[in-house]
């Protein structure tokens, strides 16, 4: 029960902080209409979110009453960050600029909330291939450029507009998140923050020092408390009739939806809990289209930091409760209340550090020669915020970049047309682009061709790198990167012959305990399961005392096999943590795999396995497992 009440106080404040950041900027950015936001939007979330919340709460308690065990913790739930900066700035302010008008921009957010859900839905079904073909560090640093440019930016500007109530929130997030330090009563750090900072600005609003908050604000809001309820129109449909250009950016971050639901699905279960990924990705899919129906842009999603809940004694309750409290502050309009008790630059070092983090992830959690290629999938982010904020301003002075002329832009140093380009769809560029950087990192050159020829494809059809979507889109781009893959395929081809027998570091093959489901699995917690795979037919497996197998490698004339194992890449953090914690006797060696890779995996000493019964002929530990259980089990 106490587990529960930490994991509340902590998920709740997250996501009535997300709720409370993301009424704001559909109010003071957007301009959406009040009625609209309070009757449409909020009403639509009030039953989004607690819906997936349920039904998290939902498998959770299946998982603990199939497996026998109290300590199952639901998956937490909850507007996507990412996508509430990106629908508004991305999305709908670009078309309220443009139509003047901020229902249509509404309606446009609705569409493309629709169209994310869909994608979603698709990626229950097709989504762990896609996974599987695309490196880590292309997605994970396509959403970097997000966060550092539409997560980051943006709040650390309205930071500065009062920074004396911002650095008193700034100081409680970086000590109690970044630095590791509880606060007094192990209260919420995000809590914490956002009171004391409010208290010093309400401080200088009531001794007259500033007018920052109005007091008559806090009335008013609470006499416009109200319960409205939920109601399906048709406004996603007028939305949709103009659908082809929210598609540039709809499919890629459909695309990253699914891929970080898979990720956070693998992590609840390197922490214990084994969930199905098509029921998560359905529940994700189906509130973001359920909510666009009701009112709501802003789709829903699996939250990462189930380990955390569950460290700090979460169970179900929690991401239940959550969703109620959430679910009762929309339908009231209490965030109304809320957005006039709270300053904002006390609330945006939240999302400050919320974007701090997940940049920092792509290369926190990638091999440190990923790296270059993590800033260039974040390359085009940075060209689609920097051509909004030229738009933005040229608006603001009553002209366009047309009306001021390209040529005369690019004269001034601003070269306008070439972030316009490569700003098109910017997630689904930095990903292509990030892809073809690690397939080139690691040799790939055939793989990275094909990369470029899938960019080509995209641009043709006006996915990326176009004004708008049809065919021949951009017919420059699209042979920019025909010429791309066929330099890389001729240095694929020119390279065939040649054998890489280097040993990738970051990488760790694994045979026995530390496989998914078994003892020793929770070490690799924070390393990403790369592929299940197979060694070269030269080893040899024995039964280590039936508690781990012990592999070593056979000389070139005699009888070797294929043992199955998995493929990971490994943080050095976590590799510490496997070595320091392995049973005697073993050790990290190369191993050469089926396909002739070189990669670091778990061996034996030769003279100490043959001690032991050979096991080689099941082909694997977990095989050998299976056979060797007693018979009904």
């Amino acid at each position: 029960m106490k587990g529960d009440w930490n994991g509340l106080f902590g998920l709740g404040t997250n996501v009535l902080l997300n709720v409370i950041v993301l009424t704001g900027l559909c109010l003071a950015v957007v301009h959406i209409p009040s009625e609209t936001v309070y009757g449409r939007i909020l009403p639509a979330l009030g039953i989004a979110l607690p819906l997936g919340n349920i039904w998290y709460a939902v498998l959770a308690r299946r998982l603990a009453r199939r497996e026998s065990r109290g300590d199952v913790t639901a998956l937490p739930y909850g507007p996507s960050v990412p996508h509430t900066f990106i629908v508004v700035f991305v999305v709908m302010l670009p078309v309220a600029i443009g139509s003047g008008n901020a229902l249509t921009a509404w309606r446009a957010g609705l569409a493309w909330a629709f169209i994310i859900g869909c994608i979603v839905l698709i990626g229950a079904f097709f989504g762990p291939w896609i996974r599987k073909v695309t490196p880590r560090a292309a997605l994970l640093g396509a959403l970097a450029g997000i966060s550092i440019t539409f997560i980051s930016m943006n709040p650390a500007a309205q930071m500065w507009q009062a920074p004396w109530i911002a650095f008193i929130a700034l100081a409680f997030i970086l000590v109690g998140w970044l630095g590791g330090r509880k606060m007094p009563g192990d209260a919420p750090v995000g809590l914490v923050a956002v009171l004391f900072a409010t208290a010093v600005a309400w401080i200088a609003v009531l001794a007259g020092w500033s007018g920052i908050l109005e007091p008559s604000a806090v009335g008013e809001s609470i006499s416009n408390l109200a319960v409205s309820l939920p109601f399906p129109t048709g406004d996603v449909l007028t939305g949709l009739e103009d659908i082809t250009p929210l598609l540039a950016s709809a499919i890629p971050l459909g695309v990253y939806n699914f891929t970080e639901g898979m990720t956070n699905v693998e992590s609840a279960a390197a922490a214990g809990d084994r969930y199905s990924t098509r029921q998560v990705l359905s529940a994700d899919g189906l509130g973001a289209i359920v909510g666009s129906f009701l009112g709501s842009p802003f789709p829903p999603a699996v939250y990462i930091g189930h380990p955390g809940w569950k460290q700090v004694g979460g169970r179900i309750g929690y991401s239940l409760v959550t969703g109620i409290v959430v679910a009762v502050v929309c339908f009231t309009g209490l965030v109304g209340t809320f957005l006039a008790l709270f300053p904002m630059q006390a609330l945006v070092p939240v999302l400050l550090y919320i974007g701090l983090v997940i940049g920092a992830q792509a290369f926190n959690v990638s091999a440190r020669r990923y790296a270059p290629a993590i800033v260039l999938a974040m390359i085009p982010s940075l060209a689609q915020w920097a051509t909004g904020l030229i738009d933005n301003a040229l608006a603001a002075a009553g002209t366009s970049a047309q009306a001021v002329g390209v040529g005369a832009l690019v004269d001034g140093g601003v070269v306008y047309d070439g972030l316009r380009l490569l700003g098109q769809g910017a997630v689904l560029v930095g990903i292509v682009l990030g892809a073809i950087a690690c397939f080139v990192i690691d040799r790939r050159m055939y793989a990275a061709a094909i990369a470029a020829g899938i960019g080509a494809g995209l641009s043709f059809v006006g996915l990326i790198n176009a004004d708008e979507v049809g065919w021949n889109a951009s017919p420059g781009v699209s042979l920019g990167y025909v010429f791309l893959a066929l330099i890389l395929g001729g240095f694929g081809w020119l390279s065939r012959r040649e054998v890489d027998r280097a040993v990738d570091d970051e990488l760790l093959f694994v045979n026995g305990t530390l496989m998914r489901g078994l003892e020793l699995h929770g070490n690799l917690v924070g390393a990403e399961l790369l592929e299940e795979t197979a060694t070269a037919p030269r080893y040899r497996l024995h039964s280590i005392r039936d508690e781990h197998p012990g592999m070593y490698e056979v000389g070139e004339d005699e009888d070797g096999a294929s043992i199955a194992g998995e493929l990971y890449q490994v943080p050095t953090e976590v590799l510490l943590k496997v070595v320091e914690n392995e049973p005697p006797g073993l050790y990290r060696g190369p191993v050469q795999l089926a396909d002739g890779r070189m990669v670091p995996g778990i061996l034996y000493a030769r003279d100490l396995a043959e001690a032991h019964p050979d096991i080689t002929a099941h082909g694997g530990w977990r095989q050998y497992r299976a056979a060797a259980a007693p018979s009904g089990h």
